[in-house]
């Protein structure tokens, strides 16, 4: 999926080849009967990411290499990891202005991982993650460039007709942002009946945001298909030019509904050089965003309002609930981790980073998107 990913040992320390949730003396065979080459036979896997979502592995073998997806292993939210849906979307959207890699094989169960899965092409590049590797994107012009490629893609999957690419129904459009703090708030609710997730104080603060959210659900003003999760380090760019996205990943949280959720979610992930506390303490992923060239969140919004056309005056909104949703996917870590459900490493670094994202999403609900008392 990505040049600048260097794969390694499974979290746990299982070695190359041995990883958890696919087993190579399965996967390979399976490859070699779907692709017609035999050669697939003999392959080796290594995990790419955290493993936090979706299980992504580099498949290698004499054949060449490719990229499976499978759900978690002893995954809780089903339709949170859906193979199908996110096999479809890329699909769909193949052909399009949206860059995504091509699918070449699926299973719905069974072999090759005992789980739905699917095989995507390799595609080569730079994921923007923490520190920029030498040499890339080093020139302010070059950093610019890779924002506005950013919302340029954006822009263009939110303009696709989900209808001429066979995913009308991907989604019940309608009421999408009321389902949504409904849907995350019961989430929240089973993080926090499980206990251990967040201090008690925190807890209270989750519940009155996603409350104070459903009181003032703006009315979308176009359905399109929504990433679900869209952020710099889950587009891959060019490694010869930052101003080129080559492919758009992890598209397990797609479906359709109200565009400004995308760009609202894009907003909490981005970081400024001279971000204050309310901003800068939200911000538990790394991010290369801060360094000079980047476009700031209100160029970002600027870029986007003019490429797509839509109204931003109830952004701050969409921003909030970027933060509630992102508290609560961080919480039901905390909480699965806290129940033994999942290994305790799939928690660092997040101990105190729910607090930072409902103080973020109480602050943008009051004060928009302006800073916030130094």
């Amino acid at each position: 999926m990505t040049a600048s990913t260097t794969p390694g040992s499974a979290p746990d320390g299982t070695p190359h080849g041995l990883v958890p949730g696919a087993d190579p003396g399965t996967v390979g065979p399976w490859l070699a009967e779907r692709l017609g080459d035999p050669r697939w036979a003999e392959c080796a896997l290594s995990p790419i990411g955290g493993g936090r979502s979706n299980l992504t592995y580099r498949v290698d073998s004499p054949a060449g290499a490719v990229v499976l997806r499978r759900p978690p292993v002893g995954q809780v939210a089903a339709t949170a990891h859906d193979m199908g849906r996110e096999r479809r979307v890329i699909t769909g959207l193949a052909g399009t202005a949206v860059p995504v890699p091509a699918v070449l094989a699926w299973s719905e169960e069974g072999p090759p991982v005992d789980a739905p899965c699917f095989v995507m092409e390799l595609v080569d590049g730079v994921v923007p993650l923490g520190e920029l590797p030498a040499g890339w994107a080093d020139t302010e012009a070059d950093r610019g460039r890779a924002g506005a490629a950013l919302v340029d893609v954006l822009v263009a999957l939110h303009a696709v007709d989900p209808h001429e690419v066979g995913l009308g129904d991907f989604g019940r459009p309608e009421g999408f942002m009321a389902r949504q703090v409904r849907r995350w708030g019961k989430q929240w609710d089973a993080a926090r009946e499980s206990g251990g997730a967040v201090e008690e104080s925190t807890a209270t603060a989750l519940t009155g945001l996603s409350a104070a959210l459903a009181a003032e659900v703006p009315q979308a003003q176009r359905n399109t298909i929504v990433h679900g999760d869209y952020r710099i380090d889950n587009c891959l760019f060019d490694a010869d030019d930052p101003g080129r996205i080559r492919a758009v990943l992890d598209w397990e949280l797609s479906t359709l509904g109200d565009p400004l959720a995308d760009l609202g979610l894009l907003l909490v992930y981005w970081h400024e050089a001279d971000d204050d506390p309310v901003w800068r303490a939200a911000q538990h992923l790394s991010s290369p965003t801060r360094l000079p060239g980047f476009p700031t969140r209100t160029e970002l919004a600027t870029a986007y309002a003019r490429g797509s056309g839509l109204d931003l005056e109830q952004l701050p909104w969409y921003v909030a609930f970027g933060a509630f949703k992102l508290a609560v996917v961080l919480a039901g870590i905390l909480a699965r981790v806290h129940a033994g459900m999942v290994p305790a490493s799939m928690a660092e670094g997040l101990d105190d980073a729910v607090d930072p994202l409902v103080a973020l999403g109480e602050h943008v609900l009051a004060h928009g998107l302006e800073r916030s008392a130094r």
